[in-house]
């Protein structure tokens, strides 16, 4: 005997339109666009921060610059040129223009001279060549006036004050180095 179950039935009995199934969804096809952007924007912030790197490292391998440090006559010249505001003033003046003399020849002629009188300075400067013998006399004569007006009370006047000025002008002058002449050419 034989039972009509719907497994058993036969494809040409079937219900007509039965295996027809019904549409699929639509297939999601992955856009690789995002993707695209995701990697090009990473490839930027990567490149700035290796640029930024590469500046940053090459700033810090780089010594400091050397500051400019100015040669004893320009120094000695412009601290004159600054005692000329004090010329109504004749004791601040005379230290001023006497301490930049000490200096200068100090660090001009690596000859110690702040740290002593005038007295031990010129006997020690006579000892040496470092200056003419006019020279010597004239800064003699320059610290003598110096002293007296910072020691003694003494004041100059106007005409005196200048004086003292040009000769420590005139002193830097004769003293000042020299440029080496470059060579144009080798001698045989």
């Amino acid at each position: 005997m034989k039972t009509n179950t719907p497994a058993a039935t036969n494809s040409s009995t079937a219900v007509p339109g039965a295996d027809i199934r019904d549409i699929k969804p639509p297939v999601l096809i992955p856009s690789y666009w995002p993707l695209l952007w995701a990697a090009l924007a990473l490839a930027v912030v990567a490149g700035i921060a290796l640029l930024v790197w590469s500046r940053r490292r090459k700033q810090r391998s780089r010594p400091p610059p050397i500051p400019y440090i100015a040669p004893p006559h320009e120094v000695a010249r412009q601290k004159l040129r600054e005692a000329l505001a004090l010329m109504g003033q004749p004791r601040p003046f005379c230290i001023m223009v006497s301490d930049t003399i000490r200096v200068y020849l100090e660090k001009r002629f690596k000859f110690h001279a702040p740290e002593r009188t005038t007295e031990e300075f010129l006997r020690e400067l006579q000892a040496t060549n470092l200056l003419t013998p006019d020279q010597k006399q004239s800064l003699g004569e320059f610290l003598s006036v110096c002293d007296m007006v910072k020691f003694a009370r003494y004041e100059p006047g106007p005409p005196e004050l200048q004086a003292l000025h040009d000769s420590a002008v005139r002193l830097i002058d004769e003293t000042e180095p020299q440029p080496v002449p470059a060579f144009a050419g080798t001698t045989p």
